[in-house]
């Protein structure tokens, strides 16, 4: 039985969604983390969920890097132990610098909520070893600040170390402007740190984990993260 951390800010509305996928569907053990607690208590990963943590005054995930608990996140990070940030939580991740770059604002100005295709350009991870090497997957967003942006060296680099996981693709896995939403350099869903224990993605796996909800893609996504 695996244990699993859902962090909680003022303004995430994507933890129970979370909760309910480590909990309901894969029968694991999860527990939410108020974001003014101080210690972590044993987890086998930690998710930072979606949301508009604090209202995404200034930027998108730009004051919930100052919460007392992220101090152990860092940590817990550092210490090797796998944390997953989804779509807000990907923005607080990249605040934090445990990530390199940036999300902006989507290219077209409007938040997008839809349907995307995911190609899985490194299967290779603790986040997508139940998939097949460059798996066409299917996960909802729900985003204004999605666009990722990072330099040239930053961007090349990811991509020399294989550390973009997912790519915004169409259903036959293409690789095109039309199919990116949001207006991301190089159409880049997801990224993991250099250790590889890190994950930032902007589409949300704990929405495609049933078939009443169009999509069990999601699924493998937490199956790897906890090796069950």
């Amino acid at each position: 039985m695996k244990k699993v951390g859902v962090l909680v800010f003022p303004g995430s509305n994507c933890d129970y969604d979370a909760y309910y996928a480590v909990k309901k569907v894969l029968k694991q053990e999860a527990e939410f983390i108020w974001h003014k607690d101080t210690k972590l208590r044993y987890y086998d990963a930690i998710v930072i969920p979606g949301g508009f943590s604090y209202g995404d005054y200034l930027r998108a995930g730009a004051i919930a890097q100052f919460s007392p608990i992220m101090e152990r996140v860092i940590e817990f990070a550092e210490n090797g132990k796998p944390v997953i940030g989804i779509c807000n939580g990907f923005q607080i991740l990249l605040e934090m610098d445990l990530l390199p770059g940036a999300l902006i604002t989507n290219d077209h100005l409007k938040f997008r909520c839809d349907d995307v295709y995911l190609k899985v350009t490194n299967n290779a991870t603790s986040f997508t070893s139940e998939f097949n090497k460059e798996q066409i997957i299917k996960l909802p967003i729900a985003h204004q600040s999605g666009n990722y942006y990072a330099g040239d060296k930053v961007i090349q680099k990811l991509e020399d170390e294989n550390r973009i996981v997912f790519k915004y693709c169409d259903a036959d896995g293409q690789i095109t402007e039309e199919a990116n939403p949001n207006g991301s350099l190089r159409n880049i869903a997801g990224i993991i740190n250099e250790e590889g224990n890190v994950l930032g993605m902007m589409p949300h796996p704990e929405r495609a984990m049933e078939p009443i909800l169009e999509s069990t893609d999601g699924v493998a996504i937490f199956e790897s993260l906890l090796e069950i």
